[in-house]
């Protein structure tokens, strides 16, 4: 990974990584949000796994019955997945827009790290950012929450969730965070993904019930992809991803 990943000046993330854990609210927030650096892992060789805490019932700009959109949101975010080289997918099927940092949820999210073993997790900052407001939805704040805790202390912590402990799942303690949409002053590091935004792009494009009427995606994305370039002040063109890396070990 070292020549997809520039670093920032305040960290250096973990070299010693084979598999990430992405905890996200929604089918698609991974693929808006980190969706080339995901793509630069598994050509890394990283094993790589998704938990997304709802289904995406409340989404969708058309007509897709209600109860269909669920079903319909978790084939899109498979069909994403495959186009990052993602094949490990679970959804835990909170309702979408209720989302808390509940017990329930942190288990749940446990369990995963438990099941998984990460070395990194992946998920939404827990924070506002007021500078994009919507990208603080208050189910990605709540999915960082849940996740955080589920991190430190809970996955790690073996009389924590005693039910985990009798389904085989022993405690697993990740040393690794990196948060998507964090505050502007809490952004730490910068992933080029300028070799890796097609596979983005097309993973966004899999989302086809939430992105079909946006004629200006590939504008759009490579627009945002420059402007967080040229934050951590990447060569003039390059395209990135930026994250709040925090350890936790």
């Amino acid at each position: 990974m070292s020549s997809v990943v520039m670093r920032g000046d305040q960290v250096t993330p973990r070299p010693d990584i084979s598999r990430v854990l992405v905890v996200t609210a929604h089918p698609d927030d991974v693929d808006f949000g980190a969706g080339g650096t995901v793509a630069a892992y598994t050509k890394a060789g990283i094993e790589v796994a998704y938990c997304v805490c709802t289904s995406g019932d409340a989404g969708g700009f058309d007509d897709t019955p209600r109860d269909q959109m669920a079903a319909l949101r978790e084939r899109e975010q498979r069909a994403a997945a495959a186009e990052l080289g993602v094949e490990d997918v679970t959804f835990l099927g909170y309702p979408d827009g209720r989302l808390t940092a509940s017990i329930e949820l942190r288990r749940d999210i446990s369990r995963q790290i438990r099941r998984f073993r990460p070395d990194r997790v992946l998920t939404q900052s827990p924070e506002y950012y007021w500078a994009r407001v919507g990208a603080s939805h208050p189910d990605h704040r709540a999915t960082g929450e849940a996740a955080f805790a589920a991190v430190y202390p809970d996955a790690r912590n073996p009389f924590a969730h005693p039910e985990l402990l009798a389904e085989g799942l022993d405690p697993w303690t990740v040393p690794e965070m990196w948060l998507m949409a964090a505050p502007d002053e809490r952004q730490n590091h910068v992933v080029d993904i300028t070799d890796t935004i097609e596979s983005k792009l097309a993973a966004l494009r899999a989302h086809e019930s939430q992105t079909a009427h946006l004629t200006d995606l590939d504008q759009r994305m490579r627009a945002w992809g420059r402007h967080c370039a040229r934050r951590f002040d990447l060569p003039e063109g390059r395209l990135a991803e930026i994250f709040q890396v925090v350890s936790t070990g």
